[in-house]
């Protein structure tokens, strides 16, 4: 097979009006009960045609059955879901694709990163039932998020204009090389079959501007099969390994064998795949990057029991035994929605890391999840689980998809955090019934204590998002938050209810709706995990969820 390099040219463009925008991030669903999704969409499809007591007993059933939605007593029923709220959010992007194998018009799992005053962010353009997406799309605001110019990737799959050789593209994420002055989206490319040809481990797309995106690098070509990349790179000028680029991968058939790549030109060649010193196996991994050129890459194991992280010294060139950081005990979201507990990573100006996902060790029964935190400034020593105090810890409010991010410039108990994530404000709900909304919530104090949330947008049926063979219902597998100076952006999918299509695309927030505000502030310093905490579903035996 023939692997594209880069070229310079111009991608499809359009521009648009737009809020505030946002970074960080988390991933997918993986679970045993992902062979229902197209159950779960029969039922959807049964009580939009009317039948809708029949449609919610099975609903019912099929929740029971796979650990979706505990009962709580003395919850309000799930508010009727009309349309989406959007008051408080602009659309930046929509799907452009009108390929029949995809789902149009939808767009999914967003990342985001901003340097100065641009912001990019990259997403899934019409996701397909089987993997990935028609294409990977971009949005870029060079003024902080005030207005927005969308397009997508040259070269990728046969949708993109230039066409590219592979089927479907997936897993996006995006870095800025500050000393070579070049952005770069790392992708992963698919291709259908049973016995499909090889291909590289990830794709890397490359601009200096945000905007005009040459044809894709190949990383590590010649691979069977490949999950989860992602991409960061040295920015501190006083580091050893400035302009270092580190992409992150596994591999499923290798059952999660964990590896790194790494770049010292800008993403124009890359490296040999390296293992760690274990040659552990794991999903999600998200590299950060130290002032001093540590990397630390935070990471779940493969059948996602704990919370990991190994690191490398010299600039990539080898990398550490993983270390426990801690244990996972996650909620199954009810509705057949495509959640799972992968990890979110930010770090401060200090070099401290905060690592987020979801969580229901503070839920009795494990009913639903919380956002939890531990952080670390070594990536060895990690401190104890704490719960982001979004609301009660009886609440009944399911929280998941976290995306964490950190202010430039603060450190310690002044370092600036925000907190991207969807929720279910009633985890006691069916794929009839759940009722999706997104929520942001902000620490002045590196997590201390935390602001009131903000609802950024909601009130979205789940059977109003594209389905998936490997999880289910799909807003994204992770969360991004980025700021600009102290400013915090995000960027997600809002869908609304289909009218003979899809209709799921990206928004955020308008101006004014993230403020930092020096109100009352709320801590969980006294809350306690409930004894003998697990989740509430077997261990997930991982396929490549793409």
């Amino acid at each position: 097979m023939k692997i594209l390099s880069k070229n310079g040219l111009t991608s499809r463009v359009q521009t648009s009006g737009g809020g505030l925008l946002a970074a960080a991030s988390n991933r997918d669903r993986m679970g045993f009960c992902a062979t229902l999704g197209p159950l779960r969409s029969q039922i959807a499809r049964t009580a939009r045609l009317g039948y809708y007591v029949i449609a919610l007993l099975a609903a019912t059933i099929l929740a029971s059955g796979c650990g979706g939605g505990s009962s709580l007593p003395g919850l309000p029923p799930p508010r009727p879901v009309a349309s989406p709220m959007t008051q408080n959010v602009s659309r930046i992007s929509s799907d452009p694709f009108t390929n029949a194998s995809s789902q149009h018009a939808t767009q999914v799992e967003p990342d985001a990163f901003a340097f100065a005053t641009t912001i990019v962010a990259t997403f899934q353009s019409g996701r397909f039932f089987v993997a990935g997406a028609s294409d990977i799309g971009f949005a870029t605001s060079h003024d902080g998020g005030a207005t927005w110019t969308t397009g997508e990737l040259s070269g990728t799959t046969s949708f993109a204009q230039p066409a590219g050789p592979f089927d479907s593209v997936s897993d996006p994420s995006v870095a800025y090389d500050a000393m070579h002055g070049v952005w770069l989206i790392a992708s992963l490319p698919i291709i259908f079959g049973s016995a499909p040809p090889p291909a590289p481990a990830a794709l890397v797309s490359r601009s200096t501007d945000g905007l005009t995106w040459g044809l894709p690098v190949a990383v590590a070509p010649g691979q069977s099969s490949s999950d989860k990349d992602w991409i960061e790179c040295d920015n501190t000028p006083s580091s050893l390994y400035f302009g270092h680029c580190y992409i992150e991968w596994d591999d499923p058939n290798a059952g999660g064998l964990i590896h790194m790549s790494s770049s010292t030109d800008g993403g124009l060649t890359w490296g040999p795949m390296r293992n760690t010193a274990n040659s552990a196996t794991g999903i999600g991994g998200q590299p950060i990057v130290q002032p001093n050129g540590t990397v630390i890459v935070p990471i779940a194991d493969y059948n996602l029991q704990n919370m990991v992280a190994f690191a490398s010294h010299d600039g990539g060139a080898s990398w550490t035994a993983t270390v426990v950081a801690a244990t996972i005990s996650d909620h199954f979201e009810a509705g057949g929605l495509r959640s799972s507990a992968l990890p979110s990573a930010a770090m401060d100006a200090a070099g401290k890391v905060y690592l987020a996902w979801q969580d229901c060790r503070f839920r009795a029964g494990c009913a639903s999840n919380d956002i939890v935190m531990s952080t670390s400034v070594d990536g060895v020593s990690w401190t104890p689980v704490s719960r982001v105090p979004i609301d009660s810890m009886t609440s009944g409010v399911d929280h998941f998809l976290p995306g964490i991010g950190a202010a430039p410039g603060t450190s310690g108990p002044s370092a600036r955090l925000g907190i991207t994530y969807f929720y279910y404000p009633n985890t006691a709900c069916s794929s009839a019934t759940c009722v999706l909304d997104v929520g942001f919530i902000s620490s002045l104090d590196g997590g201390a204590t935390w602001a009131p949330p903000v609802a950024l947008a909601g009130g979205m049926s789940v059977t109003w998002l594209p389905n998936t063979q490997n999880g289910g219902l799909m807003v994204g597998d992770y969360s991004t938050t980025v700021y600009v100076g102290s400013q915090a952006h995000t960027v997600f999918a809002v869908a609304h209810a289909p009218a003979g299509a899809f209709d799921e695309a990206m928004y955020a927030p308008k101006a004014g709706v993230i403020t930092v505000s020096a109100g009352a502030r709320r801590s969980s310093a006294l809350d306690r995990p409930i004894p003998g905490a697990h989740s509430d579903h077997p261990v997930r035996r991982v396929p490549p969820i793409r």
